[in-house]
């Protein structure tokens, strides 16, 4: 009987692994709180559209109110996080809970608000988004969205079209330096960077300043963040 060699063993097992490790459900974890965008109400749009196309365990932390956030013990046993709240007043046990998630080099994907999603964390945004909030431009004008160079060939984009958002186009230059800028979005008088992707203390992150209630009825915008939360996660 012919024998196998040990060392062509030894090549294949990591391959054995990683298959069996794709067939466990994604666990991800929405956080959502009312706000101007209403993410309490746009967020299970996602949550249904990625349950739609994936094997997904999916749960909500919403908040019921601007300083309670309950039901963070999700974060221990997720594969990924997505924020979208909007300068929630944490502290304490639930504070501590999100930071430790944010700053360990967890899965993180981030949507419009939530670069300033935490007003007793501000620094949420530059220390693990890589991003420089400095506020919006005027609402009216519908925000052009390019690919750059960088985002063109990127998974998150794999199936993707630009499209017009209605959403007000967000002030983010001075980003971080290690951020890789996958769109940008152009108002007449403006260009801004909207979506990028960054390592941060070996976790994927994503964000986006996009995430205004008409995004949520756009396929191209449902499409990228889902692809997004896959990648985060390192599906």
């Amino acid at each position: 009987m012919n024998k196998i060699p040990l060392l062509f063993v030894f090549a294949l097992l990591p391959f054995a692994v990683d298959a069996d490790a794709g067939k466990k459900p994604l666990r991800v974890v929405f956080i959502a709180a009312e706000g101007e965008y209403e993410p309490d109400k746009t967020l299970p749009i996602l949550q249904k559209y990625l349950e739609s196309k994936l094997d997904v365990v999916s749960t909500r932390v919403f908040a019921k109110s601007k300083s309670d956030l309950p039901g963070l013990e999700a974060l221990d046993n997720c594969d990924v996080a997505v924020l979208f709240t909007r300068r929630i007043e944490l502290k304490g046990d639930q504070l501590d809970r999100l930071k430790k998630y944010c700053t360990a080099g967890k899965p993180l994907v981030g949507i419009r608000t939530a670069s300033h999603a935490i007003q007793t964390w501000l620094d949420l945004d530059k220390e693990v988004l890589g991003g420089n909030y400095k506020n919006h431009y005027k609402d009216g004008p519908l925000t052009d969205i390019k690919f750059t160079a960088a985002g063109k060939d990127h998974p998150i984009l794999k199936g993707v079209a630009p499209y017009k958002s209605r959403g007000s186009l967000y002030r983010n230059t001075g980003l971080a330096k290690d951020v890789t800028i996958l769109l940008e979005g152009s108002i007449p008088e403006a260009s801004e960077p909207i979506a990028w992707t960054r390592m941060y203390r070996g976790g994927r992150i994503f964000y986006t300043s996009l995430g205004h209630q008409k995004d949520f009825e756009e396929e191209n915008f449902l499409k990228m963040m889902s692809n997004a939360i896959v990648w985060a996660a390192g599906r």
